[in-house]
């Protein structure tokens, strides 16, 4: 192997290095997204469930006037 062709292999390896680097960043920000809204999902899912317990005694079981 000549000293171009082992160039071109270190140069092909340093972007490859660099690409699996901005991978790994942009995994772990969507790893941090995720928990993140994980967390929200779960504060909105007590607020609704709270929301109905609230509600359950208070709504009629009636058709709405336009029927």
């Amino acid at each position: 192997m000549d000293e171009q062709n082992l160039i071109k292999l270190e140069m092909k390896l340093a972007y490859l290095e660099d690409f699996l680097n901005q991978l790994q960043d942009v995994t772990v920000k969507q790893g941090k997204d995720i928990e993140k809204l994980k967390s929200e999902n779960k504060v909105l899912k007590d607020k609704v469930k709270d929301l109905s317990d609230w509600a359950e005694g208070d709504i009629p079981d009636r058709k709405p006037p336009h029927y």
